[in-house]
């Protein structure tokens, strides 16, 4: 079963946007988050040169959420080349053990299966030019590793990046069975949704409307237009991943071709509607 942790976080000078320090009771790990213009300041931290992984957070020309996952055997010193290269970035995640027992084989190992968790969630575009390889570790050191990336996880997520969480990891449960929500309507809309922590997510396979009415909002009608030019969407009107709305009405929306709120059209299975359970949960 699951435990509760205790995290600690330090703000540095009181800068939420600024420096974060992260860690949790009887881990060796330590994550920072640091913003691009930080970087001097962090260097003044004695383990700025550990051995560790990081993560480049930044967007696009299109505003999509971009991610680099990298490894370094001196974290800073790869951080300042980063800033020389074309790859923009506004944020930085780094993670190191507080006695730097980190070498390069582990490094290599968590790059690999972090980049893989990121393919995964597909909450950012990864942008490696490559695949990372995978080191071959002990089983002693693996297990360890297994559990640096579980705690990195938690705190990433704490930190407020939701970079490796896949739709299951975020989902709300009702006594760990998944609630899943549905809309069939007209012009062949035929989809299915859970709730998860940061909106609502569309499964993948689910079909849109094929159409919209003419009294639908000019940006829902342009959102859906994105969505199949960028190929979340197909020429079919079906999702071809899950994706992600910030909010039940936003997907319903999408998936209806009109104006919606997503509270009460979508439905479990046994026809309760978001706002049913919502009113369900509060008695």
């Amino acid at each position: 079963m699951p435990f509760s942790k205790t995290i600690q976080m330090y703000i540095f000078d009181g800068n939420p946007n600024g420096r974060i320090m992260c860690e949790l009771s009887n881990w060796n790990g330590r994550v920072y988050k640091v913003s691009r213009n930080d970087l001097g300041e962090f260097s003044k931290r004695s383990d700025s040169e550990n051995t560790g992984v990081y993560f480049l957070l930044g967007k696009d020309e299109s505003n999509v959420d971009t991610l680099y996952v990298g490894e370094a055997e001196k974290i800073l010193t790869r951080l300042k080349q980063h800033l020389k290269d074309t790859l923009y970035w506004s944020d930085c995640i780094i993670v190191v053990s507080k006695d730097n027992v980190l070498n390069k084989a582990h490094v290599k190992f968590l790059e690999n299966k972090f980049y893989g968790l990121a393919k995964t969630a597909g909450r950012s575009m990864v942008i490696n030019s490559t695949v990372p390889t995978c080191s071959s570790i002990s089983e002693y050191d693996e297990a360890m590793l297994l559990e640096f990336i579980s705690n990195t996880k938690l705190l990433v997520n704490a930190l407020g990046y939701k970079i490796f969480d896949t739709i299951e990891d975020s989902s709300i449960k009702k006594k760990n069975d998944q609630i899943f929500f549905y809309i069939q309507a007209a012009r062949g809309a035929n989809a299915k949704g859970v709730i998860v922590a940061d909106g609502f997510a569309v499964l993948k396979d689910s079909a849109i409307a094929t159409s919209t009415v003419p009294s639908m909002n000019d940006s829902l009608i342009r959102l859906r237009s994105e969505l199949m030019s960028k190929g979340i969407i197909d020429s079919t009107y079906h999702f071809i991943k899950d994706y992600i709305f910030t909010s039940p009405s936003l997907a319903a929306a999408i998936v209806m071709g009109r104006n919606a709120n997503g509270r009460t059209e979508w439905k479990t299975s046994e026809h309760k509607s978001i706002k049913d359970i919502e009113e369900e949960n509060l008695k």
